[in-house]
């Protein structure tokens, strides 16, 4: 693909409509004299075809279907608050104020969560369409509508599908996309109409990128082909509770745990005995009763696994790596307010248009015919607030982690599959996929107990499953393999659109608590505030319990039922807080609760605690000695970018004796550095290029080829059946990973690792071979020379031999791309639709996590995708930001204009009372029955 090199980002919030409307226009003709676009057969785009999409904000628009007037007033930056008498109303204007703005991201979401990709975009999307289909989203979702959602819920979801299905009507795809107009000239797709099921499967589609650690499940399988158990275990180390902190920390479940061990239950639910990442339930260590089953027979079927879920198109993450979040709430005893403030920045893949949609939904008067007035952060395609507050409480979201997943080897037979020895039969059904500009194809979905698909029918490789399994005596004979089948809470019928409309209206704890007992996919932690001074939090889901003999960390033998799950964690035993003593409550994906005041494994993987605990040190440090917090003061937490990495490892670094002058030159730059990582500080460049070359020869390089960056090739042992061979005969293998999926990515489990490693100065861990002029690693401190040597010489290739001219921003840049024609479409379309670079400050596992993946480079691949501050005492004093903008219509003046303020860590005004609203609105437009 040809670089991105557009860098506009639409108008500057703040300016009046009037300026708005002339610089579109503006747009619009440089657009067309500068991109009369050639796609297909001497086509080209006029004028009308870039504007014809773009919305009636202005004037009114009669809608059949309403029972009353609805007005929608527009901010400068096209943010709309939409005003009603009826909850039907209200919702059937949300949709058709989305669909406005967004309905070709909403069409693409919901192909993908169906499995009908290839109806759009023809062959090339087959596979994932048949592993879509295979996981099944929206049968599920079909299932969830008639079976277990509300009365209420299927009234909303209705009214939101007429309200988009009212835009849709008499439009062509021209007129509603640009990438429509694109499409035509491939295909003759026309957009279909919208189902309530198709907003209920965008919630899979959620769960399924925060599915928690089904990733590290496959890695850690992989990893045994190339290392031992406890190489392994030093790859994965216990979480740090000692330092950092646990979200839970009043330990009202002492009592829980006591009875639980007292009750001889504690084995199976918790799983192994002892810790969940402990050294007889560790991560992935020959210490689960699991590894029997694992080793390097699964290399090459994990590996396709992983290919397959690779390609599968992320909903609002990164596959499930690199998910994170900050969220934090501080009482009024700490705020200048005197009533809570409430912070969150959700850390999602870099997505354009953003996957958030802002705004308003009002009620005139809140009544039992119209419930809400609520304000916030929402997904387009999906009625009701995510996240946001209404007129007596906020909340925000950041991802537990919980281990919802767990992969099953199976034996697959003629007639079945084995388990307890007896064949039992699948359970099939056929999907036929269809394929834009090609011939229909037909797939057979196998099924094994509890609904679990057959992951291993999807991919060639993974036919292959199990034919090298290294399994214990007790195993079934392998013949011709062993197949992988996935259990997952989300592949149940659940309640978690319930919860959204729940969670608007609730108007005090109880009424949290209860609107989240129904959040039951994917498990999120949950922070609150109200405004008579309350703070808490809770953890929701639908949270597995499992055997004595697993803990989920790895692959287990589903023809045995001792490792079926046993049950769920029932609701009043997950944790929470309320109102804890020390004033505040700080969620960054660390671990929930301290495992040993909590019976129940809720995973091996939690993060770190990096973001959590300097968050939290971020609080103590502003409310010692009687400070107070301000709307501001976290604004600026949120931007944060200290390096915890290069405190550990700069005051090393600097003792370390460099011959080479232009390498001792580069080593300066880190005297006085104060760890901050702004986009114009040279330190910053320097010492996260050491950081990347300490990871790479130290880790990166011992790593299996499945885990390794594509196109990096390296000579290494061989290695048979048995394991490596000892007679010295060398191998030339390539990574197979995509550069911002490989490992080691440098997050914060990556610091723990060399944490614990630093006392152990002569680890083999710390020995890397000669290469080329560079010389040989024998310990730590030599290894860390080659690094910076390494490191100097990779940046001069870079950014030039002169430090003087070396930035983090000039490596650390985002980009902005249309996540279909912008990434696999013609050169001329990605300039059109894509924009970028942005230079950034901030860094992997730092509060302003603007992530980026140390195997591949230096780009930017997850974001803060939105950040907003609640303020209780006036929610008009509130402040938010999105990544991009409003509107998903290339070339609307709306398509970016937040994105320059959120790169300089700017927060727009949140206006959410009547007067608020009216003073901030630009446009209005009147939808009548």
């Amino acid at each position: 693909m040809p670089p991105n090199t557009t860098a506009s980002t639409g108008d500057k919030p703040g300016k009046s409509g009037r300026k708005k409307g002339r610089k579109a226009r503006l747009i619009v003709l440089v657009l067309v004299l500068a991109v009369i676009a050639c796609v297909a057969g001497g086509a080209y785009w006029s004028i009308s075809t870039v504007r014809a999409s773009f919305p009636q904000t202005k004037g009114s628009i009669t809608l059949d279907g309403l029972s009353g007037p609805v007005d929608v007033k527009r901010d400068g930056n096209g943010i709309p608050q939409i005003y009603a008498s009826s909850d039907q109303d209200l919702f059937m204007a949300q949709g058709y104020v989305q669909a406005q703005d967004r309905f070709y991201e909403m069409d693409v979401r919901r192909h993908m969560t169906s499995g009908r990709l290839s109806e759009m975009f023809g062959k090339s999307q087959v596979k994932n369409d048949e592993f879509l289909r295979t996981l099944g989203w929206d049968r599920i979702a079909r299932k969830e509508y008639d079976t277990k959602l509300s009365d209420s819920t299927k009234k909303y979801l209705d009214a939101y599908a007429k309200g988009v299905n009212a835009y849709l009507q008499g439009r062509d795809g021209k007129d509603i996309s640009l990438e429509y107009a694109a499409l035509g000239f491939a295909n003759d797709y026309k957009p279909q109409k919208w189902t309530p099921v198709d907003s209920v499967s965008w919630l899979k589609a959620m769960a399924w990128d925060l599915r928690g650690n089904m990733q590290d499940e496959i890695d850690r399988a992989l990893m045994t082909s190339r290392l031992g158990p406890q190489q392994i275990q030093d790859l994965y180390p216990e979480y740090p509770y000692g330092r950092n902190k646990p979200i839970v920390q009043q330990g009202q479940y002492d009592d829980l745990t006591k009875t639980f061990r007292q009750s001889g239950a504690a084995g199976s639910a918790q799983g192994t005995t002892g810790s969940a990442q402990g050294t007889t339930g560790t991560s992935g260590t020959s210490g689960t009763s699991r590894s029997s089953t694992t080793g390097s027979a699964l290399t090459s079927q994990l590996a396709g696994l992983y290919k397959v879920l690779d390609d599968v198109p992320p909903a609002v993450g990164v596959n499930g790596q690199g998910i994170g979040s900050n969220s934090w709430v501080v009482g009024g005893k700490y705020t200048i307010t005197g009533k809570p403030l409430l912070a969150n920045d959700p850390h999602l893949s870099a997505s354009l248009p953003s996957v958030w949609y802002q705004m308003g939904l009002h009620c005139r008067t809140v009544s039992s015919t119209c419930q809400y007035d609520v304000t916030g952060y929402t997904f387009a395609g999906m009625p009701g607030v995510i996240i946001g507050h209404n007129g007596d409480i906020a909340w925000g979201m950041t991802n537990s982690g919980v281990d919802v997943t767990d992969l099953y080897l199976e034996k697959v037979t003629a007639n079945g599959y084995q388990y307890d020895g007896k064949v039992l039969p699948f359970k099939t059904r056929e999907e036929t996929i269809k394929v834009a500009g090609g011939a229909p194809k037909t797939i057979v979905v196998r099924q094994t107990r509890d609904g679990m698909p057959l992951l291993s029918d999807r991919d060639d490789e993974l036919v292959q499953v199990g034919r090298k399994a290294a399994v214990n005596t007790a195993a079934p004979d392998r013949g011709d393999g062993y197949g992988i089948a996935l259990r997952w809470t989300a592949l149940d019928p659940g309640t978690s659109m319930d919860a959204v409309f729940a969670l608007d209206k609730a108007a005090g704890w109880s009424d949290f608590r209860a609107a989240a007992a129904l959040f039951d996919v994917p498990s999120q932690n949950l922070i609150y505030a109200d405004t008579d001074d309350n703070i808490g939090y809770t953890l929701p889901g639908r949270i597995p319990t499992r055997s004595s003999v697993d803990d989920g960390a790895v692959p287990a033998p589903g023809w045995d039922s001792k490792y079926k799950w046993t049950g769920f964690v029932k609701q009043d035993e997950l944790p929470y807080e309320y109102n804890p003593k020390r004033g505040y409550i700080v969620t960054a994906n660390q671990a929930v609760i301290d495992q040993d005041k909590y019976p129940y494994t809720l995973t091996t993987d939690w993060g770190y605690g990096t973001r959590s605990q300097r968050i939290t040190d971020l609080i103590e440090s502003k409310i010692k000695d009687g400070g107070k917090v301000s709307t501001d003061d976290m604004r600026q937490m949120q931007l944060d970018n200290s390096s915890e990495i290069a405190k550990l490892l700069v005051p090393r670094l600097l003792k370390i004796n460099i011959d080479d002058k232009d390498v001792r030159q580069a080593q300066k730059l880190l005297e006085g550095w104060d760890y901050t990582q702004e986009a114009d500080s040279a330190a910053a460049a320097y010492f996260n290029a050491v950081w990347r070359n300490v990871l790479k020869l130290a880790f990166g390089n011992k790593l299996p080829k499945e885990l390794r960056v594509k196109g990096q090739c390296l000579w290494v042992d061989k290695i048979d059946s048995t394991g490596p061979v000892d007679d010295d005969t060398k191998v030339r293998e390539c990574g197979e990973r995509d550069a911002d999926q490989a490992q080691p990515d440098g997050g914060d489990r990556w610091f723990e690792v060399v944490r614990k490693l630093m006392d152990k100065p002569d680890s083999d861990w710390w020995k890397a071979p000669k290469a080329g002029t560079r010389p040989e690693a024998t310990d730590r401190d030599t290894l860390f020379r080659r690094a910076m040597i390494d490191a100097r010489w990779e940046l001069t290739a870079k950014l030039g031999k002169d430090i003087d001219t070396w930035s983090w921003g000039r490596l650390h840049r985002l980009f902005l791309k249309n996540q279909t024609l912008g990434t696999e479409g013609p050169g001329i379309l990605q300039y059109v639709l894509n924009r970028g670079p942005w230079k950034l400050s901030g860094g992997e596992a730092t509060v302003d996590a603007t992530g980026w993946n140390a195997a591949g480079g230096y780009g930017v691949v997850w974001v803060p995708s939105m950040r907003m501050v609640v303020n209780l005492a006036d929610f008009d004093r509130s402040k938010w930001i999105n990544l991009t903008g409003a509107s998903g219509h290339a070339y609307s003046a709306h398509y970016t204009d937040q994105t320059e303020k959120w790169a300089k860590g700017e927060l727009l005004p949140w206006s959410f009372s009547g007067k608020a609203v009216d003073r901030s609105t630009s446009d209005s437009l009147v939808l009548k029955p």
